[in-house]
């Protein structure tokens, strides 16, 4: 039996999940909460965490109210699409009072979470453009992938570029 796309989600999710912890745990421990000197706005392993825990809130707060009949504010209150980059900035400098350890756990019962969001659902449902009023003219596959998969990959760079660096 081949694989559906809910399946390859799933599965590519805990990969590059799995992936991006085992580059943080391959950094002796001693040197894990280190910063990194870079223009870039992510300077240490709890940043880029941090940053995919806030990305999973929001998709969690979105799901909800779009189940709940609601057109959920997008990305979040107060920001559009074209101020992602001030969004993503405020969401740093939010998190910097926490440990690599509570970023660790925080991230993995998120990434949970949105694991069980996905498999609430049937492949009909996460594949079929406009199933769901708040999704638009797009699908749940766009969503859970952006905040999953396709965002830890980019997180697995991050973290490799942090983890050469220190």
């Amino acid at each position: 039996m081949t694989q559906n796309e809910k399946e390859t989600l799933l599965l590519n999710s805990d990969m590059n999940f799995k992936s991006m912890l085992a580059i943080i745990e391959s950094v002796p421990r001693s040197k894990r909460s280190s910063s990194v000197e870079t223009e870039e706005r992510d300077k240490n392993f709890r940043d880029v965490l941090m940053h995919l825990y806030e990305w999973h809130a929001m998709l969690e707060r979105w799901y909800r109210e779009g189940m709940d009949g609601d057109i959920p504010f997008m990305p979040a209150a107060g920001y559009k699409w074209s101020a992602i980059k001030i969004l993503n900035m405020k969401i740093c400098e939010k998190y910097q009072d926490v440990t690599l350890n509570q970023a660790i756990k925080k991230l993995k019962l998120s990434h949970e979470r949105v694991m069980e969001l996905i498999k609430l659902h049937t492949n009909e449902e996460i594949m079929t453009k406009k199933y769901y009023k708040w999704t638009k003219t797009s699908n749940l596959y766009s969503y859970f992938a952006a905040n999953t998969s396709n965002h830890y990959i980019w997180a697995i760079q991050k973290c490799e570029a942090i983890a050469k660096s220190i």
